[in-house]
This record gives structure tokens, sequence and C-alpha cells, in this order.
């Protein structure tokens, strides 16, 4: 123990001495055992008051030990007992659990990992999909400042992510696989992968690519085939040996009807196969008559066009072109104008604009020609400064117009757009607000606007390829932007009648994703209402069974999980408690489960991962190997910490109340001999 400001203490002492000898010692008459008395009262009251303000401390020092920590990550996915092996895992974890010399080696942590990574061993076996990338980067993050090699019991079957194998490069700890499943080859032929676009136009074609993989060693021979309803409408033999083990088989089926197709690709089972799920899988095809077509209007050549371009094509439901002003012919062929950064070469546009009543998106910025705009629409009007500022982006969840999700925008770059203040003269809903710098302003970045009929989105900003590219850096993927400007393009697209109660949907599921119905719920004057009590009704049209969902709040939306509803072709309506409005639709679910694809646990993947970290795999029957491996392994050696406190030498509460006691009793004495 190391007490802390002594020199000051030894200082405030030698104060407090001098100034009660210079009062009642030097000061005094006469020098008599009163004034000694005194002069101890008033030395103690003064040092009190200094060593009160002082706060003297010390440092404390307290020693433990901190020993490594074992994570033990379970496979909870339906693969699992698919395999057979639920039963095996669950006793393996019980093993590791009751394992007196891992507890005294180990912090044991437990996890159960599917699509997601839950710090809980509650065993379902029923999720239907994996990824273990995910478990393991959010294991590396929550371990990332300790020593934690990492048991990962699962049969190595991934069903979407990254590839785990390369993403364990990064791993900072050591990976033991325990792989879980068997091992041996047997014979099996699968559709391994189906690739087919979600959307088809009318009257055409699309295009089906399935690839076909066998396991064995014996030459063998069936037949491929595609079925609507109970029509065979497309087959193929197909041949495999041990040399030509896979075929890839390209063809296009007709979309002769608008509407939602079913099919179902089946690879004929080979005599004596063991696993025929993985022989068949249904699909779906959404066929559509009518496309949305853009027309892009600019005279600049900016990388915001390539970012828009590329975000609206993105959805095979829509074409863009772009076009000069001179080069704007006929409107008529398109929903949707929009116009970059406009200047006087835009009068014959804008003209063209307002004689067709054509819905359009307005993006100013740098370049743009406000003295023009300001005459040529009356909605808004920009101050004009001729100089421009950098504007960041602030999401409003307030926005009511339609259904957004905030990407992340107080995270994006700054727009370049014209400084001043801007005046909207019409109706409009603010999507985004502007800040500048640390600065948050009420002003748009992007308004929507209704006036007579006609929708117009502006943004006052140009640069917007650095959010598209700041979503890819955030996400990984383009979709969370290409989904928020998808929206934006569909509502701008459409001249649909405002409704209070809207549903979002899509027209099929399949049976491994995640099914969701959304809906927004406004007030008679059009703003979101977050206070309103939805329920969605579901019924199977199939087997007529129904039930009925509360539809959660959630952000600027409501919200009901019905991933756990069977394959089949459903109706639903949404309604409001108290309200006499309700909405309805419909959807498919298509049967297939991912998880039953596989038949072998992934010994080489798993095996790599543990040579890319420094592991060592196992097998189910090894755990008193692993156990004794773990123990044994001096990479894992408890560590002796230290932690250092600082105390209050006295607390100050005892002090005052000393003080007090001790300037009480010398007045009171004062008093007493008439000094006072």
């Amino acid at each position: 123990m190391q007490i802390q400001n002594i020199g000051l203490i030894i200082a405030a002492g030698i104060v407090a001495l001098i100034i009660a000898l210079f009062q009642y010692m030097y000061k005094a008459k006469n020098r008599t055992k009163r004034n000694l008395f005194f002069a101890l009262l008033r030395f103690l009251s003064i040092f009190t008051l200094l060593v009160l303000l002082i706060n003297p401390t010390f440092r404390q020092n307290s020693y433990y030990i901190e020993k490594p920590t074992l994570v033990i990550a379970v496979d909870n996915s339906s693969s699992i007992k698919h395999l057979e092996q639920n039963q095996s895992v669950e006793e393996l974890v019980n093993t590791i659990q009751n394992s007196e010399e891992l507890q005294k080696r180990f912090d044991l942590k437990y996890y159960s990992f599917s699509d997601e990574l839950k710090d809980s061993l509650a065993f379902t076996f029923d999720s239907k999909q994996t990824n273990i990338s995910n478990a393991l980067e959010n294991l590396d993050q929550i371990h990332k400042n300790s020593n934690a090699p990492t048991v990962l019991i699962t049969d190595g079957n991934q069903t979407y992510g990254r590839d785990y194998q390369y993403n364990s490069r990064t791993y900072k700890q050591q990976i033991y696989p325990i792989i879980a499943g068997d091992t041996t080859k047997i014979v099996d032929t699968k559709i391994q992968q189906l690739n087919v676009n979600r959307y088809a136009y009318l009257k055409n074609r699309f295009p089906v690519e399935v690839i076909l993989t066998y396991t064995g060693v014996d030459n063998v021979s069936t037949k491929f085939e595609i079925k609507s309803g109970e029509n065979t409408i497309y087959t193929q033999p197909v041949s495999f040996s041990k040399e030509k083990n896979s075929e890839v088989i390209n063809f296009t089926l007709a979309a002769s009807t608008a509407g939602v197709l079913k099919y179902k690709a089946r690879l004929v089972p080979i005599e004596n196969e063991k696993n025929t799920v993985n022989n068949s899988k249904d699909f779906a095809v959404e066929v559509i008559d009518q496309k949305t077509n853009v027309l892009i209007v600019s005279t600049l050549t900016h990388p915001d066009l390539g970012a828009i371009k590329k975000s609206i094509v993105s959805n095979e439901r829509r074409s863009l072109t772009i076009v000069k002003p001179s080069e704007v012919k006929d409107l008529d062929d398109y929903q949707l104008v929009i116009l970059y950064q406009p200047n006087s070469r835009f009068r014959n546009v804008y003209e063209k604009l307002k004689n067709s009543r054509k819905n359009h998106f307005t993006i100013t910025g740098a370049k743009t020609d406000w003295a023009f705009l300001n005459n040529i629409q009356n909605l808004y009007k920009q101050e004009i400064t001729r100089q421009t500022e950098y504007y960041l982006p602030r999401f409003n969840a307030n926005y009511g117009t339609f259904l957004l999700d905030d990407i992340g925008f107080n995270g994006y770059p700054p727009l370049i757009g014209a400084f001043g203040e801007i005046t909207i003269n019409s109706s409009y809903d603010i999507l985004i607000k502007r800040n500048i710098g640390n600065i948050s302003t009420e002003e748009a970045l992007l308004a929507t606007i209704e006036d007579n009929g006609i929708r117009e989105a502006v943004l006052f900003g140009e640069g917007i390829w650095r959010w598209r590219a700041q979503s890819y850096l955030d996400a990984k993927s383009f979709e969370d932007f290409d989904d928020f400007f998808g929206k934006l393009i569909q509502y701008l697209a459409s001249n649909k009648r405002k409704s209070r109660l809207n549903t979002i949907s899509e027209s099929f599921y399949y049976g491994n994703s995640s099914i969701k119905i959304k809906a927004e719920y406004f007030t008679k004057n059009y703003e979101f209402d977050s206070r309103g009590n939805l329920n969605i009704f579901v019924k199977n049209k199939d087997t007529d069974a129904s039930q009925s969902v509360p539809m959660l709040l959630k952000n600027n939306s409501y919200e009901a999980d019905l991933s756990s509803l069977s394959s089949g072709n459903y109706d639903y309506t949404v309604s409001v408690t108290g309200e006499n409005i309700t909405r309805s639709g419909s959807f498919s679910i298509l049967d297939y489960n991912v998880e039953q694809q596989l038949l072998n646990a992934n010994v080489t993947k798993l095996s790599q991962v543990a040579t890319n970290t420094n592991g060592k795999a196992y097998f189910m029957t090894q755990d008193d190997i692993l156990i004794k491996d773990l123990v044994a392994d001096n990479r894992y050696q408890a560590i002796q910490k230290s932690k250092e406190n600082i105390v209050s030498l006295i607390d100050w509460k005892y002090l005052l109340a000393i003080l007090i006691a001790l300037l009480s009793i010398e007045w009171f004495m004062r008093k007493y001999n008439g000094l006072i």
C-alpha cells in the first residue's frame, strides 16, 4: 500500500501547527495549560480541514488469476438432425460441460449458431440456414482481446455467406473443429444448383441453368425433367461416371401467362439411392406484362449517372436510357424522367414534361443553373449565391409518403450542393435532411413533392455515387442502397393514389428464406401513425388452415414474421383495430430445405480451417483426445494479473464530522472560559 500526496500532508501538519502556536502561544500574554489545550484543538481542526481539501489517497494492488477462455460453438441447424447427429452433439456438449479438467484450465463460454450466433445452448436443430462464416466473424470480435481457442462442433455444411474456409485465415484464435456427420462417400445424384431469374416478361422465354452432380464410381444413366403441375414440359437424359461426375444443362421456358408460374425440377433417382430429397427442387418465376422505363436527361458526364444506372437496372423490371436534352423526342414510352443538373438547354424538356404530366426526379449540384431552374418551375426555389457547400445526410425517421428504412445515412459522405436557403412552395415530405458539419438543419437534402397529381423528387446535391460506394463498404453489397433507390423510383414511376394502409410482400418465397410481410399505416393527414394496432390474417388456400398474427412496430413500419409457415399458397388480410381499413394480398411458399441437400460432413473444409488457425480437427468419438490436447497445450496458460485501485485514505464524511466536532468543542470551551 502506497500513500499518495504524503508531502502535502506533512506540509499541512506544519502549517496547522504554525497557525495554532501563533494564535494561542505566541500572541498569548500568559502561557498556560489552557492555551496549550486550545492550540491543540486549533491544530487538529486546521489539519483536518487541510487533509479534507487535499483528499490523500493510497494505491491498493489486488492480484487474481485469469484463465484462458475456451469457446464452445455448436451448430444448431437442421442439417445436424438430418444427418442424425443431434443426439451425439448433445452428448458431446454434456461431456465438455462435465469435464473437470477443462473447467480447471479454462473459462468455458458456450454459443450456438445457425443463420446467426446466439450466446446460449437451446438446441432445436430446426434452422433452415447455416452461416459458419458469420459465426466466426462475431466470435472473433467478441474475444479479440483475449486468448480464446474455439471448439467448433459442426458438419461444416454452410448454406450461405462467405466461404468460411478462407475467412478463417483472419481468425485470431485457434479453431478445433469437431466433425459431426458421416464421412463415408455414398452413391448419390442431386441437383447441385438451379439458376433462374426471379422475373420474366410476358410472351418471352426465360433461361434456366441446372447443375447436376454425381457421387460414385459406376456408370449410371437417368433423366432430368421439369414439371408444371402434372405436365412435363422439359426432359433430357443424363449419364454420369467416375470421370464425368457433373453436368450443366441450359434451356429456356416460355412465359406464356402473367403471374407466378411454379415448376418442379427433378432428377430421377438411380437404383438404391439413399437420399432422394436433393433430387428435386421447386422454383418459380413471376411473369409481368409491364416494364418500368426510366429516362435520364443530362448534359454532363458524371459518376452519378453510372451509379444511378446500376441501381435502377439491378431490378430486371426496370430499364434505363441516358440522353442529352436535344435528343428527347417523346416521353410517352417512359414512366419516369430523371433530370440531372438542369440548365438552360433543358427548356424543351420541361415543356414536354408539363404537357405530358410526367413524374420526374431532379438532381441538382455544383453545375446546376439555378437561375434557369427557379424560373422554369415554381415548386421550389434556391437562393442564388454562386457558392457551393458540402451537405451531410440525416435520415428523417418520420417520413411518411412511402415505406423506407434508414440504411446508415448518418455515416455517409457529404453531397455537393448550392449554398443558400431552399424554399419549397408545395406539399412536400423530407426524406433526408441536411447537416452542415456538426450543425443540424431542418432543410431538405432529398424531398418528395406531390402537386396536382404529379410526383417529383428533388435531390439538392451531387455525388450520390459515393453513397452507393459507402453502402458497399458498410454491408459488403450494393443491395441496401439499390433497394432504397429502387423504392424511390417505384414511388415516382407510379401514379397510384395514396392510401392510409399499404402492404409490402413478395409474390413467392423459397422455404429456406425469411418470410416477412410489412405494412405502413397513416393518419388522415397521411402522417405515419405509430399508435395503430395492426393484425394480419393468413389463410392457406390448399388446406383452409388459418391464423391471425399481430404486426409489430419496427422503425417506421409494421412487420409480421411468417417464416414458420409451411409450403403452400396463402391469402392474407391486414386490418387496423378500430378502423374500417383493410388491405389484402397473396403469396406462395415453395418447398425447399437446403439443409437436407447434403449427405456428408465437409471434412476437407473443416480440416483446412484447423490448418489455417494452427488448430486440429477431430471426429465426434475423439472427445477424450480433444480434452487431453487442450489441457496439455502450453499456449493456454492461466495468467496472474494485478489490479491497481486508488482509494481515499479517509472517507470525507468522517473528516467532515471530525472537523465539525473539533470546531464545536473549541467554541464551547472558549465560551465556557469567557473568551467569546
